[in-house]
């Protein structure tokens, strides 16, 4: 039976789209202890962010960032792609894997802070004034709700520290976020740490990587993909947390691919009855694992309860984690979802 998560952590979820890696928005080797940016003001600085409302001003390169929770890695993965995690003061994202290898043992490494998380598994308000960061970063507004027993961003701004939510997380909803949203949190961070350059390096590179995919699978037919979080329930049916729309689709897309239940909800997720699944022809499963170590087990788990989809006929399948969500790594899940359903363009 899947699992349930605790309301923070869902909220957050659906706002993932997370995260990361040094080049061409993957690379093979992590840059997480490359020092980077300039720790007093210089060339560059001011630098102003629009952000959600608010204008972050910047006046050097923040040297005491803290990486609130969010059920995300997308912020993190992409300040160690930009060789920034020697800024980090405490970091609560981890997946506990990664599609880019050395990631997840890089996050592991950086400090948390010896934080206790409240409730809803994050930094209070406390702890967070405590740390004494120059800047937080949030998966999205609901990090800096009060009434979640966090701090505002005007308390932490009182308190010396830039606050930033990530692209489309001002209401908390991300169903509109497509691959170049990742992109615009690698540049923000990028400005605001005087590393503009690095983040224009890993942006070109994904886009051709992703282009060059793009161009193999063109006029081939798209397949039918079925896109849902391992063990896990979002809503009051058992298929809770299937993909509807937001930057998996965008991906899917450049990989050749549909989501078959694009139209099933308005939102970021679709809230679906066994009935409805099986009724649906899928002719492949791409299976996000968020904390699952087995995620092929739970593909094929459904193969063996929907044996009537052309996908549990052809065993096709395929697993993704960070890559898949907000992240400077999306070039990596276009190859590797376009690589299983269009072998023969490879």
């Amino acid at each position: 039976m899947p699992v349930t998560r605790p309301a923070a952590a869902v909220a957050a979820v659906i706002a993932l789209s997370l995260a990361a890696t040094a080049c061409g928005g993957s690379a093979d080797d992590d840059t997480s202890g490359a020092r980077a940016g300039s720790d007093a003001g210089g060339s560059g600085y001011p630098v102003k962010v629009e952000n959600c409302g608010t204008t972050q001003v910047f006046d050097k390169a923040p040297r005491r960032v803290v990486v609130m929770n969010g059920a995300s890695v997308a912020e993190v993965s992409t300040l160690l792609a930009l060789g920034l995690g020697d800024k980090i003061v405490a970091n609560q994202q981890s997946y506990g894997m990664s599609e880019v290898p050395g990631r997840a043992e890089a996050i592991k490494k950086l400090p948390t802070g010896d934080v206790k998380l409240n409730d809803a598994f994050d930094i209070p308000r406390e702890s967070m004034i405590g740390l004494r960061p120059d800047l937080v970063l949030s998966t999205t507004s609901y990090g800096f709700d009060a009434k979640n027993g966090f701090a505002t961003r005007d308390e932490l701004k009182n308190a010396g520290a830039r606050t930033y939510i990530s692209p489309q997380g001002c209401h908390d909803e991300n169903s509109k976020l497509t691959i170049e949203d990742s992109y615009r949190l690698l540049r923000d961070m990028g400005r605001i740490f005087h590393v503009s350059d690095r983040a224009e390096k890993i942006i070109t590179a994904s886009r051709k990587r992703i282009a060059d995919v793009a161009a193999k699978v063109k006029g081939k037919k798209k397949p039918k993909v079925m896109m849902l979080f391992t063990n896990m329930t979002m809503g009051s049916n058992e298929f809770s947390a299937v993909v509807a729309k937001g930057i998996y689709n965008d991906i899917l897309d450049k990989a050749g691919a549909a989501n078959v239940f694009e139209n099933a909800s308005k939102t970021s997720f679709a809230d679906l009855s066994k009935e409805k699944v099986a009724a649906t022809d899928v002719d492949a499963l791409v299976v996000i694992a968020y904390q699952d170590p087995n995620p092929a087990a739970y593909a094929e788990k459904l193969f063996k309860e929907f044996p009537q989809w052309p996908a549990a006929k052809t065993n096709t399948y395929v697993t993704v984690s960070d890559s898949i969500y907000l992240s400077p790594d999306n070039d990596r899940a276009v190859e590797k979802i376009a690589k299983k359903l269009h072998p023969e363009a490879f």
